[in-house]
């Protein structure tokens, strides 16, 4: 038995991880992936099967995952962005999630043949629109602001309260049904406060130790691990079901004290949570019962995931949008697109048990119903959301956005020469100090780690076309044009050149193309600056051709970008030979030797042949 264990152990971790990996390498949602894994591995080929290795572990592991899910998602709910919600979003968020609630439990009884009871505990779970679905797929189909915002909050938002939605809503039934006493039913609602307040304090001291100093760096997410598993199991102790409530309230407190070091505590999924659900949703796949997997097939599932993609959510958006400034085509897609997530199927293992347990009538079809919906949803949507919005025109046309990754001096006066052109540019850096140039300039910048996951909870990267990988670190320049290549197309990549002295260099292959002609890296820019080097705009005329310009240019310049006169813009590459039209601007980095002498020969020609002494020249160019 102690050998079986082992073996499903570390197949599932392997088979978790790899899963997430071949999504991100070839860009595919990572629960279509890891449920094909699980099902290869389990009913298909009988490899293993978790439940029944791991034996009373099972049920365990997964109620633990599910409060650890939950506290993640609630991180994110940060009132300040909340409250800057237009109306069509908390009209959906709120009016709209009870019309999927009560159509989406009534399409579950109906259609699917669920009992009344198991429907509405389940139609709760149903609202849940997973972030960690739907961010890469807006990422992918570059929707306009408004439509991508309203489903990047409705997933975050809803998120973590679909799970209570089911929990309040079995009470409610368990109480309906007699199996609870009016005394034991306001009992649970007393128990409930008490699991929230709970929540509330542990996260207040939590982080009061965390801002004091008290507890270290290489301890905060372990420690956020552990104080998590207490708060979740000692709620639950005191009442079952509640343990979900205080998790939950930890998280929104913590994400709402703006704590300095809330990036850091976000880290907690990355650095835990992405290997326990990995491992999580390969257990509940692999342990589907072969009978299962018929039943997805069955007339009535198939029937039931049809309604929920073509009747329950269109009418919760259109019905609850009505009277605000949405378009028919913006409702037409938020109403199309709403792919279920992790959330809703640990979850919903989770209640399976439980129910299960309770003798609830249709119990066990839940997993097979919650599975199918999930995997519809995510495969449907997933192929769709880009062709239907090119279809009602809702994807961005802002196709000249740079992003820069690498604040500097340089970086700096190149975001503010692109800005100048009316094209959008965002500079990140991992530092507050690595953007005081781009703060200097009035631009837009952030701090931040663009190779974390959070960045996506935080940032809307869809205007930008472009990115410029500019650190100091050539090997951290490669990775984040590796990780982006699926998303841009590596010919909208660039990375500055290897730094000649950078011992680095053998261990990694640039992945973006080499950014500007002559190609060379960012230390050398920053000298070039610091000498007095200027960003130049030369405008390319019928008199004045761009071979000309070749010609007469400074042999130390750096040609950096070409701009068109639709505003769109075509960087230099060592790789790539480029031609400027007339009617083009060529944008270069150029000496101010250079600068001053073409000064002084336009000023020679607007004041005739009279000769201007260069100190005067140079002494007014200085000014």
């Amino acid at each position: 038995m102690s050998e079986s264990l082992i073996f499903s152990l570390m197949l599932v971790v392997l088979i978790g991880i790899l899963s997430q990996w071949v999504a991100w390498r070839f860009r595919m949602p990572a629960i279509v992936v890891m449920s094909v894994a699980g099902l290869l591995v389990g009913p298909i080929f009988g490899i293993i099967n978790p439940q029944e290795s791991m034996g009373e572990l099972f049920e365990p592991i997964i109620i633990f995952a599910v409060a650890l899910i939950l506290f993640e998602g609630s991180l994110h709910l940060d009132f300040r962005e909340i409250r800057g919600f237009n109306k069509p979003v908390l009209r959906i968020v709120t009016i709209g999630a009870f019309i999927a609630w009560i159509a989406g439990s009534l399409a579950a009884h109906y259609v699917a043949g669920l009992s009344l009871s198991v429907s509405f505990i389940i139609g709760g779970l149903f609202i849940v629109t997973g972030p960690t679905v739907i961010l890469p797929l807006l990422r992918q189909a570059k929707l306009k602001p408004r439509p991508a915002a309203i489903l990047k909050w409705e997933g975050i938002v809803v998120d973590p309260f679909g799970a209570l939605l089911a929990v309040f809503a079995f009470e409610f039934i368990r109480f309906l049904n007699n199996e609870l006493t009016l005394n034991s039913f306001l009992l649970f609602f007393a128990a409930s406060i008490f699991a929230v307040l709970l929540g509330w304090g542990i996260a207040r001291i939590l982080g009061y130790a965390f801002e004091r100093g008290g507890v270290p760096e290489f301890l905060k997410s372990p420690v956020l691990f552990a104080v998590v598993i207490f708060t979740f199991v000692f709620a639950d102790e005191i009442m079952e079901q509640t343990g979900l409530l205080a998790v939950t309230a930890m998280g929104m407190t913590m994400a709402n004290m703006h704590l300095t070091s809330i990036r850091e505590i976000r880290h907690f999924k990355e650095n835990i949570s992405v290997l326990l659900i990995s491992g999580i949703f390969v257990m509940l796949t692999a342990s589907l019962n072969p009978r299962v997997l018929i039943e997805i097939f069955s007339w009535n599932i198939v029937a039931f995931v049809l309604v929920m993609l073509f009747i329950v959510r269109p009418l919760s958006i259109w019905v609850s949008t009505i009277g605000t400034d949405l378009t028919w085509r913006e409702k037409l897609l938020i109403g199309w697109i709403a792919p279920r997530g992790i959330v809703a199927l640990t979850v919903a293992g989770y209640f399976t048990a439980i129910l299960t347990d309770r003798g609830y009538p249709n119990a066990e079809m839940l997993t097979a119903l919650t599975f199918a919906l999930v995997f519809a949803t995510v495969v449907v949507h997933g192929f769709t959301i880009g062709p239907l919005a090119k279809k009602l025109n809702l994807t961005t046309t802002d196709e000249s956005g740079v992003l820069i990754v690498g604040g500097s001096r340089f970086s700096a006066e190149f975001a503010k020469s692109v800005v100048e052109t009316g094209n959008k540019v965002l500079v990140i850096d991992q530092t507050w100090v690595g953007l005081t140039h781009v703060r200097k300039h009035g631009l837009n910048g952030y701090v931040g780690d663009i190779l974390t996951e959070q960045l996506d909870y935080q940032l809307d990267l869809t205007p930008y076309r472009f990115m410029l990988a500019m650190s100091k670190n050539d090997v951290y320049n490669a990775h984040v044009c590796e990780d982006f290549a699926p998303d841009l197309g590596r010919g909208h990549l660039f990375q500055t050149a290897y730094h000649p002295g950078n011992e680095n260099v053998s261990v990694a292959v640039p992945s973006g193309k080499s950014l500007f002609t002559p190609s060379v890296s960012i230390n050398e820019l920053e000298e070039r600056m610091n000498m007095g080097h200027v960003i130049r705009k030369t405008p390319i005329t019928k008199q004045y051709s761009y071979t000309q310009y070749l010609r007469e240019r400074d042999d130390k310049s750096i040609l950096l970008y070409i701009l068109k006169p639709d505003n769109s813009i075509e960087f230099y590459s060592t790789k790539r030979e480029l031609q400027a039209q007339a009617g083009d601007l060529v944008i270069s980095l150029t000496s101010p030797a250079k600068t001053i002498e073409r000064v002084k020969e336009r000023l020679e020609e607007e004041n005739g042949e009279t000769e201007i002494p260069m100190e005067n020249l140079e002494e007014l160019f200085m000014k």
